[in-house]
């Protein structure tokens, strides 16, 4: 199968896309997504599991620009440190999650980027109630700081795992009440995950309406589309391949077929690899999620 081949032309306009490595500078990410079929692209804009890094080099933003030009991958999205954590009731760490998330909104402003996504983060045993208000906190001061940037933070759905935030659409909304500029991320493997169920049209809209009621869907900009390797309600965040998990092909079919997430980017963080015939797998997840588009 080729990328090509997958792009029908019902779904060659849908905003599809996937996560791809920046391995050899931050524009490298555009050929990559090309030879996928992407339509939309998510990058890391540096190491996601180092402190520290250089700033980006000379000349990159501006080959980063030509090379998005070049394919036609207008939408495109940043995905912030995993070690990152605004939450933390640790003042060092904390510091450093400040001074990295920075460095983070930094980088998305020079390449252009309009959004990009965070992990809420754990609160360590201080409780939800402080860990959200010192995440909401944290997003305010930051981006009262960089008056210039134009995007949006998106808080992401998480699995609930141990003290993680972010597990309910409640929890998301306190945090988002405190700090405005904030919109969101729904990860299909991670809501699953932590309870809410997507695998049949009844179960999708109610989960889309009670996100609705809770956060308003014109908040959701971004969507992270992954299968599930645990059950409903497991709060075990490990993605599986589109029709591969718990979650099945039924869940993106109604997704999909949603017409209020149309203008909606899908990018699959699925895992990486080729399958036995040698296919590259991001090409395959993406091909599935177009033959479940509606006609």
């Amino acid at each position: 199968m080729k990328a090509e081949d997958s792009l029908s032309r019902r779904g060659a306009t849908r905003l599809l896309g996937a996560h791809m490595s920046i391995a050899g500078g931050v524009h490298t990410a555009f050929q990559r997504a090309e030879k996928a079929g992407c339509t939309a692209l998510q990058i890391f804009t540096r190491n996601n599991m180092q402190w520290e890094t250089p700033p980006l080099a000379g000349g990159a933003s501006a080959l980063f620009s030509a090379e998005r030009k070049r394919t036609g991958i207008e939408t495109v999205v940043a995905h912030s440190n995993y070690l990152i954590n605004l939450a933390s009731p640790s003042p060092p760490l904390r510091e450093r999650s400040l001074r990295a998330m920075k460095v983070e909104l930094t980088r998305a402003e020079s390449l252009a980027i309009a959004y990009l996504v965070i992990h809420p983060g754990n609160h360590m045993g201080a409780g939800e109630e402080e860990g959200e208000r010192l995440v909401a906190e944290a997003l305010h001061m930051l981006l009262e700081t960089m008056p210039s940037w134009r995007g949006m933070v998106l808080l992401e759905t998480t699995a609930g795992q141990g003290t993680g935030l972010g597990a309910t659409f409640e929890s998301l909304g306190r945090m988002r009440a405190l700090a405005p500029r904030i919109g969101f991320c729904l990860d299909t493997c991670h809501v699953f995950a932590a309870g809410y169920d997507m695998r049949t049209s009844r179960a999708c809209r109610d989960t889309l309406k009670r996100f609705d009621d809770t956060l308003g869907l014109g908040n959701l900009m971004l969507l992270h589309c992954n299968d599930s390797k645990g059950d409903l309600g497991s709060r075990l965040d490990r993605h599986a391949h589109i029709g591969k998990g718990f979650l099945g092909l039924n869940t993106f079919r109604n997704l999909l077929a949603d017409d209020r997430l149309a203008a909606v980017p899908f990018i699959i963080e699925t895992p990486k690899g080729k399958d036995r015939k040698g296919v590259d797998l991001d090409v395959i997840n993406l091909a599935t999620l177009r033959k479940l588009l509606p006609c």
